[in-house]
């Protein structure tokens, strides 16, 4: 479930990458329609499968932790993830979404009051040197990505840090496609709604056959990809997930070089190496710090 979600979701990033690049759609545009159905999907999915998608609601304080969770951690993290891809590539965006365990490690540290522990301090150290590689290709006067393309993929990070840790609680309670699907609904609604998406002339662009499988495909493979990935936490640790989920950047990688003729030099590919490395003994190493970390919040 974990590697073919995963390759899932690697396959999706190029697919977005080349609606934007073919299109005139915009962000906040494929953002709606992409997020309202994959929730109406999901939603349906569980009304089908007689789940009670309308409990959540009841509860005043849950209701409030899945608003803030729609806006902020799922809506934030793919609004940032398309904007990076649109701005850079599908390749630099997917790793820079792959730092989120460095700002979830840093919060720790500040939420306990107490220096991060050595193999964060190796870890986050590492991840930074790769990523230092992978954008400037091993030199200070050569940044390969503009300045904005860096600050959306910082964003990017908050927003799956954010992501990751917000949401503990109300996934115990309600289910995760519950709150998956609500999100994806209430976020992609209110896009819409600001972009007053009924009144756009954007609609013409997915006229075309081919635009128009590849915005379905992409909202397909995108829904099945959250559901193996989370169905599979059932059976495999948070650790093997953080290592075998390795393979969605490089499906990334490996298909953005394929279909875009995408190419990273030595050096790069040195970076991303290192990223993936080090980000993975991060999240081994934080493995009982970050369900600490959920407990308290969930308290």
């Amino acid at each position: 479930m974990i590697i073919f979600g995963s390759m899932l979701w690697g396959l999706t990033g190029p697919m977005m990458e080349w609606i934007l690049g073919e299109t005139d759609v915009s962000v906040p545009f494929l953002l709606t329609v992409r997020l309202t159905l994959s929730g109406i999907l999901l939603l349906s999915f569980l009304l089908i499968s007689k789940k009670d998608i309308f409990a959540v609601w009841r509860s005043p304080s849950s209701r409030y932790q899945l608003i803030v969770f729609s806006i902020i951690g799922l809506l934030g993290l793919q609004y940032t993830f398309m904007a990076s891809v649109d701005e850079s590539n599908s390749i630099i965006a997917t790793l820079f979404q792959f730092s989120a365990p460095i700002i979830i490690a840093i919060y720790i540290s500040i939420t306990l009051k107490e220096m991060p522990p050595r193999h964060q301090v190796i870890g986050i150290v590492g991840t930074l040197i790769g990523l230092f590689l992978l954008l400037t290709n091993g030199s200070m006067n050569s940044l390969i990505v503009s300045p904005k393309a860096i600050i959306l993929g910082l964003s990017l990070g908050l927003a799956y840090a954010f992501y990751t840790l917000y949401p503990a609680r109300l996934m115990k309670e309600w289910g995760i496609l519950i709150i998956l699907g609500w999100g994806m609904l209430i976020g992609g609604l209110l896009v819409g709604i600001i972009i007053q998406v009924w009144n756009t002339d954007e609609w013409v662009h997915l006229a075309g056959m081919d635009v128009a499988l590849m915005t379905i495909f992409y909202i397909i493979f995108g829904t099945i990809a959250y559901f193996l990935f989370l169905s599979s936490l059932k059976y495999i640790s948070p650790v093997e997930t953080s290592i075998l989920s390795s393979v969605e950047p490089l499906t990334v990688m490996v298909v953005s070089i394929l279909w875009f003729g995408t190419k990273l030099e030595g050096i790069q590919l040195q970076g991303v190496l290192l990223m993936l490395i080090f980000v993975t003994w991060l999240s081994i190493g934080d493995r009982k710090s970050i369900k600490g970390v959920k407990i308290k919040h969930q308290s």
